[in-house]
């Protein structure tokens, strides 16, 4: 199934009878009318029409949105944030109409309506079309909407070029986000984030604030040098999830020096050795 006739069978199956019916007629209306007038206007009465109850999802629908969109993982969206992608994508069959929509939409949009259409980034037809919006969303200050394009996207794994993506993991790390749900972050790691996560963390100690443990994960692959005394500081003086961290990083990293300085905790060394530690659970430990 394609991700609009998913969304299309989750909403009807939730929705009470009145509002799938009105959420079914609007999407034919903005698919059949050539204006897009009517899609701004389906689009203003979602909230008020359906509601802002969480979309509810079993583990069956998660794996059948990923088959229909790799990546696609639904599992924060609302009822709401579920129909206005709905609504967009009635226009997939004229990318070029729904591009100059869905830039008019964003640029009048509340925040909840802004996670919808960012949320639903990776179902749009032409995907490179959206780039510029993608990144322009990025420096928006609200950590929600940031959210909803870094996170469980997949969109700027495939799209971003790497100065982009890049200063995306370090707002992410800024505004206090988890990393660990930024699909494709350990394929995207790269020797210029890591050196950029590295002065980040210099400049967290020298302001006596705390490093999250996640940073050490994209630094790992490509530490030598510096960024090698780093780790070892980490691993030192650290907190456990952070030693941790470091351990990890220093298993990952393509420089001899790397494997000394993790065998000088032993413990530590004989846990990732034996696949004992994890990102997931230095994540959970932290």
């Amino acid at each position: 199934m394609t991700p609009l006739e998913l969304l299309t069978r989750w909403l009807a199956r939730q929705l009470p009878a009145d509002a799938a019916a009105w959420l079914q007629k609007s999407s034919a209306q903005t698919r059949s009318s050539g204006k897009d007038a009517d899609l701004y206007f389906a689009v203003s009465l979602v909230a008020r029409k359906l509601g802002k109850a969480d979309l509810v999802l079993s583990d069956a629908d998660l794996r059948d949105a990923n088959a229909s969109r790799t990546g696609w993982d639904p599992r924060d969206w609302s009822a709401d944030q579920a129909a206005r992608v709905l609504l967009v994508l009635a226009l997939e069959q004229d990318p070029q109409r729904l591009a100059r929509a869905l830039d008019q939409l964003c640029n009048s949009a509340d925040v909840s309506e802004l996670v919808a259409f960012y949320r639903g980034l990776p179902l749009y037809p032409e995907q490179p079309r959206y780039l510029a919006r993608a990144t322009e969303g990025l420096r928006t200050n609200i950590k929600g909407v940031f959210e909803a394009i870094a996170l469980r996207n997949p969109y700027p794994s495939e799209q971003f070029p790497q100065a982009a993506w890049n200063q995306m993991v370090l707002k992410a790390l800024f505004v206090g986000s988890a990393l660990w749900p930024i699909v494709g972050l350990d394929r995207r790691a790269n020797a210029e984030l890591a050196r950029m996560l590295c002065d980040y963390a210099h400049e967290r100690w020298s302001a006596g604030r705390p490093v999250s443990p996640e940073l050490w994960r994209c630094v790992g692959p490509h530490a030598s040098g510096t960024m090698l005394k780093d780790l070892e500081r980490v691993l030192k003086e650290g907190t456990d999830p952070e030693r941790r961290a470091a351990a990890l990083a220093l298993r990952a990293s393509p420089d001899p020096a790397a494997a000394p300085m993790l065998q000088r905790d032993a413990a530590l060394a004989k846990a990732v050795a034996g696949g004992e530690l994890t990102w997931e659970r230095v994540v959970a430990a932290a």
